[in-house]
């Protein structure tokens, strides 16, 4: 029986990366998107095309209907659930706190936060065998950016993803005893459209060139250590934060 992953925002970049990657190694694929529906469907295509079942669902996972409706439309299609990936996050133009308004403040907290702790929620509830779940793996893609603070740019993005390091060493022994391991990996500069997102296009290229390895990361090389995190050899490892940067 092939095991299934849901993983949330996986249009494009890191998300993309994983699904693809995991789809390789013979899991079905549930993802979610918020907007681009020609690129989900890209992405829909690439994962069936390694021969097992995808499904590609549309949400805002800040709306707590839509999320409790995306796990259930998952468990219903695929039996049940085996892994979550909390990737699905937002940046807003590069600016310092004292510019930011509280509409930004409010959207970067709602999807980075409210929406990653509504969406490990549910997981929680699928996966725990407490709950009737067969046990499994969460992994929150965090950010580098965490522990750097990304000063006069992000600071709200760095925050947010702050929450989501805590979240995953609270709920890592919280589900620990029911069969579920929780972990996050915190990626440092990689090659994908969020740094034109938050106005800075070539931000990837110019920050890779001063890591120790000289260069910016590849989103597969993102998805290689969230793969390795949800399988069997990483099954005595819960409650870690893997950094994928470099060695920045």
């Amino acid at each position: 029986m092939r095991k299934t992953l849901l993983i949330t925002g996986a249009s494009r970049g890191i998300g993309r990366a994983t699904a693809i990657g995991a789809a390789a190694r013979g899991w079905n694929v549930a993802f979610t998107y918020r907007q681009d529906e020609a690129a989900a469907q890209a992405t829909l295509a690439e994962i069936e095309a390694h021969g097992v079942e995808a499904l590609a669902l549309r949400a805002d996972v800040a709306d707590e209907a839509e999320v409790v409706e995306v796990f259930r439309r998952t468990v219903e299609r695929f039996g049940a659930l085996d892994a979550f990936v909390n990737n699905a996050g937002i940046v807003d133009q590069a600016q310092p706190l004292v510019a930011m308004s509280a509409q930004r403040l409010r959207r970067m907290f709602d999807v980075n936060v409210y929406g990653a702790f509504l969406c490990a929620r549910e997981a929680a509830r699928q996966l725990s065998r407490e709950g009737g779940g067969r046990g499994g793996a969460i992994v929150n893609v965090s950010s580098i950016a965490a522990r750097l603070g990304s000063p006069n740019e992000y600071v709200d993005y760095a925050a947010s993803k702050a929450a989501l390091d805590t979240l995953t060493l609270g709920l890592a022994k919280e589900l620990g005893p029911h069969g579920v391991r929780v972990n996050a990996v915190r990626p440092g500069v990689t090659l994908t459209d969020i740094h034109a997102s938050g106005g800075q296009p070539g931000r990837a290229e110019r920050l890779g060139a001063t890591t120790p390895l000289g260069r910016a990361g590849a989103a597969e090389e993102i998805a290689a250590g969230i793969l390795w995190l949800l399988s069997d050899e990483a099954s005595y490892t819960t409650g870690t934060l893997l950094d994928i940067g470099g060695g920045r």
